[in-house]
């Protein structure tokens, strides 16, 4: 070897050296993490490894010869085979080669073992960790088989044989999903159910009538053993303006049929019903445990037993607490498991705003209190760190628009799409004095949806008795003659300071005649009566938690009776599956669903992650899912694929004999660059949601 080829030859070990040494580092701090790492690469692996059993057992059963056998793609990082000297192994070739090496060993290559005689195929893992592949004499993926005058050439089986072996990969993945359904099905699998877990407000579920806690017992015809992703799924794989049946339980017990129409949510790449999944009174595992006590004094593992002082056993419970309790904060309690196994109560408190957010046509259908609109209250900027504006920051005025409503803001912000938007806003000083400040924005259009957004998140400022307008609702309710601007100072005689303190005084007045007394800035006042009655009609604003509690989420077992059972159950599974993936991908072609809601290898390997995560239990229920969506899509009649190749041979069948070798290669490579071109159309698109959050 020469001086520069030896060289060149030790850098490259260094660097693998300082590489492996770097990498040993990393997993040793990371000790946890990198072991479900590795977990999830050995789980896809395991799929892969499945399907190309399946091409090697029924090749090796029909006669051909399998050259290579290998869980990844190259270059290659191990091979070894049987040689008569004993078992061969080598080691990165492609990086490591040497001179006068016509068996392409390289330099880290070695044999051990005894003598006898050699094997034909080598067992190879590639150096990157996708897919995987079955080399048979003759056969090549990258262009048409070539022609070999050994009979045990693949091209030179019977028709019949050749799709035998081509079946075989994904025949073995449908086997091998079933079999991990049947044994998690026998142990009993933890699903979430399909119970109301919340409504976004102006969404399809909320028009329907759907409310929290409420079950969805039959969705589209099907009612046997439903999940919640069910739900989800018929919302997102039906169709434009299809409506979709449902039947529903309410907490009452009452039953009711409902159609439901699906649509796309901003932000979101399918359509949706606009409902959350269902939760647990348990708190979450998070990946900053500390950051959750300082903020709400609870722990993951934590349970919430009341909340305003009321017991609870449902999450639902707490959700209509929280909807109406009207005021600045809600105490929590919550029963804590010590290290000695003692249980503790712990009180927490938690934030909470008045919804302004609400996507009407006109003003009137804004929630509101008694006809009074209160002004609008910044409580989350989207970028805090860069942002000009500030929590709790004060919107008094929009351009010429003094103290809008969250539908002028609105309209405000779309027409100033691009273009300099004037903002004025009331901050507390460091004394909690109120400055007048003036920030200047450009709405910008949010990615992936049509709204024009300016980055801040606003509910209406109960903290204070001022009011931004009165309006007339729908239900009956005429606007109270009070000027924008104007503070609320008293209900009857009692002295008020806040929208909390007017809803308090109100609701103690219901059905009597009620006077508030209002003064503007100066001199100015006055006093307005209205009739309290049918407070839910004239008090319709609700609250929600600025301060997020992560709550587990509701779950269920689905478990089998006997192993009979337990086969129905997986082969029924797994024939869903099957059909959930087709239906997708024929609403891929239709455009019902967009591309950005699928995911590639990079978005694969986050979910598998979370799910070794998660429990062992989801890691091998999302195995069993993967391994029957590997199988349809490879199965696709796209060249390249299994799929492809199957129907080449059944034109070959057909016709007698195959196709040019020229139109064979052409078929290939441009099945090649589409899959190539998805490939990295979903990598980007799993890259930047991981990055975004989209």
């Amino acid at each position: 070897m020469s001086k520069q080829n030896r060289l060149l030859t030790y850098s490259r070990l260094f660097l693998c050296i300082v590489a492996l040494l770097a990498l040993a580092y990393i997993i040793a701090e990371n000790a946890h993490k990198s072991w479900n790492i590795f977990l999830a690469v050995l789980g896809f692996s395991a799929v892969v490894f499945i399907h190309e059993c399946g091409h090697f057992f029924v090749a090796k059963a029909g006669g051909i010869k399998v050259e290579v056998f290998s869980i990844f793609i190259p270059p290659v990082f191990l091979g070894i085979r049987r040689t008569e000297q004993g078992f061969r192994v080598r080691i990165l070739p492609s990086l490591f080669p040497k001179e006068d090496d016509p068996e392409g060993d390289g330099l880290l290559s070695f044999t051990f073992g005894p003598k006898g005689k050699a094997g034909e195929t080598e067992y190879r893992i590639g150096t990157i960790p996708i897919a995987g592949y079955v080399k048979m004499l003759g056969q090549e993926d990258t262009g048409a088989d070539t022609q070999s005058s050994d009979p045990r050439s693949f091209g030179n089986k019977r028709t019949s044989i050749r799709m035998a072996v081509i079946v075989a990969g994904v025949t073995f993945n449908v086997i091998s999903a079933v079999i991990i359904l049947m044994f998690l099905y026998m142990t009993g699998i933890p699903r979430v159910p399909p119970i109301v877990g919340g409504v976004v407000p102006g969404s399809p579920a909320e028009a329907a009538g759907l409310q929290t806690g409420d079950r969805i017992i039959e969705i589209a015809g099907k009612s046997k053993r439903l999940e919640y992703l069910d739900v989800v799924m018929a919302a997102a794989l039906s169709d434009r303006g299809e409506e979709v049946r449902l039947k529903v339980r309410h907490r009452d017990g009452t039953i009711e049929d409902l159609q439901i129409t699906a649509r796309q949510i901003d932000g979101v790449p399918v359509r949706l019903f606009g409902l959350f999944p269902p939760q647990d009174l348990s708190i979450a595992k998070v990946t900053d445990p500390e950051k959750l006590y300082s903020d709400t004094g609870l722990k993951p593992g934590d349970r919430i037993v009341s909340a305003a002082g009321q017991p609870l056993e449902h999450f639902w419970e707490l959700d209509e607490i929280l909807r109406t309790t009207i005021a600045p904060s809600l105490s929590l309690e919550a029963e804590r498991r010590t290290e000695d196994g003692r249980v503790e109560r712990v009180t927490s408190t938690l934030p909470l705003y008045l919804n302004a957010m609400k996507e009407v046509d006109t003003e009137d259908d804004l929630d509101h209190i008694c006809s009074m609109l209160p002004c609008l209250r910044i409580f989350s900027p989207s970028d805090p760190e860069n942002s000009a504006f500030r929590e709790d920051d004060i919107i008094i005025a929009i351009e010429d628009v003094a103290y809008p409503t969250y539908k002028e803001m609105r309209d405000l912000t779309t027409s100033h799409k691009d273009k300099e938007l004037i903002l004025k806003i009331l901050r507390a000083d460091a004394n909690g004095i109120d400055r007048e400040i003036t920030i200047k924005t450009i709405p910008k259009q949010a990615d992936n949806s049509e709204r024009v957004i300016i980055g801040i998140a606003v509910g209406y400022d109960g903290r204070n008795a001022r009011v931004a307008k009165t309006i007339s609702s729908g239900e009956g309710i005429e606007a109270l003659e009070i000027p924008r601007g104007a503070l609320i100072t008293a209900v009857d005689d009692t002295e008020v300071s806040s929208f909390y303190d007017v809803i308090d005084a109100v609701r103690r007045r219901e059905n009597r005649q009620v006077k508030l007394r209002w003064q503007l800035d100066g001199d100015a006042s006055g006093t307005v009566a209205f009739q309290a009655d049918n407070l839910e009609k004239n008090i319709t604003v609700k609250s929600f938690r600025t301060l997020s509690i992560p709550l587990d989420s509701l779950k269920e077992i689905h478990k089998a009776n006997n192993l009979a059972d337990a086969f129905g159950m997986s082969c029924r599974k797994s024939v869903s599956f099957i059909l959930q993936t087709y239906v997708t991908l024929k609403k891929l072609i239709s455009g019902n669903v967009s591309l950005k809601a699928m995911s590639g290898p990079v978005g694969i390997a986050t979910i598998t992650y979370q799910a070794v995560e998660e429990s062992f239990v989801e890691f091998l229920y999302l195995l069993a899912f993967i391994s029957v969506n590997l199988a349809v899509v490879n199965f696709l009649p796209i060249p390249v694929v299994d799929g492809g190749v199957f129907v080449l041979l059944v034109v070959e069948k057909i016709k007698g004999s195959p196709l040019s070798i020229r139109v064979q290669e052409a078929l290939t490579y441009t099945g090649l660059a589409l899959i190539l071109t998805v490939f990295a159309y979903l990598t980007y698109n799993d890259v930047l949601r991981l990055i975004v959050g989209y």
